[in-house]
């Protein structure tokens, strides 16, 4: 006879899928002993540059039953956003993750239909959804929950699909079957670091936040510093390259979401309306996007950075 544990395990996992996560995994939560000195280091040595932010919630960070009552299982989720088409190559370049609406709202959206779906199946459950938006490890997690390896781009990568997801997680009071981590498929490659123009990834698995250009475009408020002028490599908000490089991501499959499609024009945008944008259509343009985080005068001064000589 099925355990109750083993029958909402199940329950969890068909939901996920019926939900269009790509992958659902799920750990049992617990104090993170792994990553409490690691992430003490990282924040000691100032890698995290301005983002005062993650100096916030150590706590609460390493250990979910402080951001749930009563948490037993961390229920880790994938959801991909490797998309069909990709812009210009000749236009100033913005992530892949931000070519369509803003995945917070999407996957945030997706996770309160989850948890109530998982309430209306199984019972009473207490949780809390979280996307990239509170002090949750989420790669962490994910990896110990078996849905991949972190590489030494300190992504999180999956054997069967590469890195281009979204990591979400719900942390529930709900006794479910753990599900393992699996082994480090990076080797001996180094493609991620060798590829990176400003030398962010200062040793496998390390990543300086405070030398990355996702950090320089996006949450960096102050100017982006000389000595990176010309190392951009024509980047306005994020940056993919240690992910374009990855040889994992060659088994990338384009996502499914229609949300995530891009329907402004935006990939079509030449060089010359990138640098001709005026508020008003930065405000229509990215309206539902992600890249408003970075806001008009942000990437201004991002495209103003990134500049080649003469241009005018």
């Amino acid at each position: 006879m099925q355990s109750a544990k083993h029958k909402n395990t199940v329950i969890v996992k068909s939901e996920a899928a019926r939900l269009g996560f790509d992958f659902c995994g799920i750990s049992k939560a617990g104090f993170l002993e792994d990553e409490a000195p690691r992430l003490e280091r990282w924040l000691k040595e100032n890698k995290h540059g301005e983002m005062k932010y993650m100096e916030n919630y150590f706590d609460k960070r390493l250990d979910p039953t402080l951001l749930v009552d009563g948490a037993k299982s961390v229920v880790s989720l994938l959801f991909n956003y490797y998309p069909k088409e990709t812009q210009r190559p000749d236009a100033p370049k913005i992530s892949k993750y931000a070519y369509g609406s803003d995945y917070h709202e999407v996957i945030r959206e997706k996770l309160n239909e989850f948890l109530a779906s998982l309430q209306e199946k199984i019972g009473a459950i207490n949780g809390r959804a979280f996307v990239d938006s509170a002090p949750v490890l989420d790669k962490a997690w994910a990896k110990k929950s078996g849905l991949g390896w972190i590489g030494k781009n300190s992504n999180l990568i999956t054997k069967q699909h590469g890195s281009f997801f979204f990591i979400a997680e719900l942390i529930i009071d709900l006794e479910l079957e753990e599900d393992g981590p699996i082994k480090d498929y990076c080797g001996t490659c180094t493609k991620c670091i060798d590829a990176c123009p400003t030398d962010a990834i200062v040793e496998p698995y390390v990543v300086d936040g405070s030398k990355c250009i996702s950090y320089f475009t996006i949450e960096l408020k102050n100017n982006i510093p000389e000595e990176f002028k010309n190392k951009m490599e024509q980047w306005v908000f994020g940056c993919d390259i240690c992910q374009d490089v990855c040889p994992w991501n060659s088994f990338s499959t384009e996502h499914h979401e229609g949300q995530f499609i891009n329907k402004n024009g935006l990939l079509n945008f030449s060089s010359k309306e990138w640098y001709d944008m005026t508020e008003e259509t930065f405000n229509k343009v990215f309206k539902n996007s992600a890249v408003k985080r970075t806001k008009y005068k942000g990437l201004k001064r991002n495209l103003e950075f990134i500049k080649p000589p003469g241009n005018k």
